[in-house]
């Protein structure tokens, strides 16, 4: 009899570890769901970390990208829409949202930061890391600089914009966001808003001229392995050397990136009648194209640009360490490996 009482107490043990093991598991991976495809809404931002993978800002999700699956990192955490994302020095991400502030995730766990912890606003659409290790949110109504302990906040009022030293924060919507931060070799920073162009020296925020006029609604703002400055929005494809400028395209830029051979990509707006070929679409409609400017003949005012993708929209651009060009999408993200555009929406285009 004792010896079943022991065979039957080992039967449970082994019952209960049968179950207990999977659900701890499934508990300690509770933020994250593997898929077999990438995201398939809006892709706002894309960036690769220093182990090689590729981390998408979407409106379904944070995706990481290991080279052979995608994993929703943020499944489970937030259904907010996703904006932004970007590594740090210390090897913290950062993922930007639209409504729920922005979050810190090391690997293992996430930190929210919000209003409520000092935060301007919490639609996050940009984030940047200086020289110092700060980190910038671009937001609605200013930006946030964090130094890893607490936020100093910039306002932007009307055409101005300046510290705010009393704890103001921005529950809703203000009038301009800042879409993108940059500092260059100078240590000066500029911001890019739907307003006015900004340039930070530490001290003051100074509006962008050009003519007397101010850079208005830019939507990204870059500089170049030369020192160059390079601006896109609403009035197109900019380069500013620090003495002059030279305007390449007319047309809406939404994104610029460098790659390593010092070809310039962007996404912008193409041609009312090119949208109809393309498309069929009516002339208000959005039809965006993937664009390459040739390193080489970024001398000459009309350099040679080559149009790879045409999409109802192009986000976010990256290069990553095989040169292969990332996109983001109205419905996902593609990659151009030189030769061909592949998607992302099944297993078959996995590799």
């Amino acid at each position: 009899m004792k010896n079943k009482r022991n065979v039957l107490f080992c039967l449970i043990i082994l019952l209960a570890g049968v179950i207990y093991f999977p659900v701890k598991a499934q508990q300690k991976d509770a933020g994250n769901t593997a898929l077999s495809a990438g995201p398939n809404r809006i892709t706002r931002n894309i960036i690769q970390d220093r182990k090689g993978n590729i981390w998408l800002a979407a409106f379904d999700g944070i995706f990481k990208y290991d080279g052979k699956s995608f994993t929703n990192v943020t499944d489970n955490v937030s259904k907010a829409r996703f904006f932004s994302v970007l590594e740090d020095r210390k090897g913290n991400l950062w993922f930007g949202s639209i409504g729920s502030g922005v979050f810190r995730y090391d690997g293992k766990s996430f930190k929210n930061f919000t209003i409520k912890d000092g935060l301007l606003n919490n639609d996050v659409v940009s984030i940047y890391e200086d020289k110092k290790g700060d980190i910038w949110f671009g937001v609605w109504g200013g930006t946030s600089r964090y130094d890893g302990i607490s936020f100093r906040n910039y306002i932007i009022n009307g055409n101005g914009m300046n510290e705010d030293p009393t704890g103001k924060t921005i529950p809703g919507r203000a009038s301009y966001e800042v879409n993108a931060i940059i500092e260059d070799k100078t240590g000066r920073f500029w911001l890019a808003t739907r307003g006015n162009t900004f340039v930070y020296d530490g001290k003051v925020f100074t509006a962008f001229t050009h003519d007397g006029k101010p850079f208005t609604n830019v939507r990204t703002v870059i500089e170049d392995k030369k020192g160059n400055i390079w601006l896109g929005g609403r009035d197109g494809l900019w380069r500013y050397d620090g003495r002059t400028f030279t305007n390449f395209a007319h047309a809406f830029v939404g994104h610029i990136m460098e790659d390593t051979k010092g070809n310039i990509w962007t996404s912008s707006d193409v041609a009312n009648d090119l949208k109809k070929i393309l498309f069929g679409y009516g002339a208000n409609s959005a039809a965006w194209a993937l664009s390459r400017y040739d390193e080489k003949s970024l001398s000459d005012k009309n350099p040679t640009a080559t149009e790879i993708a045409y999409k109802g929209m192009v986000f976010g651009i990256l290069e990553d360490n095989k040169e292969n060009i990332w996109f983001g999408a109205l419905d996902g993200v593609y990659r151009y490996d030189g030769k061909k555009v592949s998607d992302f929406k099944g297993k078959e285009n996995m590799k």
